[in-house]
């Protein structure tokens, strides 16, 4: 009988494309949990890599550690700005 080995599951090795990241993010934001989504955009950055999302979005690299941090209230722009780094935009449907 061998063992099993667990390892840990990191999200960002499955965030490869934009249709994976937009399907994510749509189902953080049904819960409307900002924490949630500030950990989700975390990952999405991490998937993609810190420097070029700073590169692109103009901010600075320990500024996005910082704003991907639990309990963090960046600014509306902010999250805009990272979210068309990843390619995707933010919709709204009743």
């Amino acid at each position: 009988m061998s063992k099993l080995e667990v390892t840990n599951f990191d999200i960002a090795q499955y965030l490869d494309n934009k249709e994976v990241i937009a399907e994510y993010l749509s189902q953080i934001l049904v819960d409307g949990d900002m924490d949630e989504l500030l950990e989700a955009l975390g990952n999405i950055a991490k998937a993609k890599g810190m420097s070029q999302i700073a590169e692109e979005t103009g901010l600075g690299r320990e500024s996005l550690y910082k704003t991907f941090h639990k309990g963090t209230k960046p600014k509306f722009e902010t999250i805009m700005k990272v979210m068309q780094s990843f390619g995707v935009k933010m919709q709204v449907s009743a």
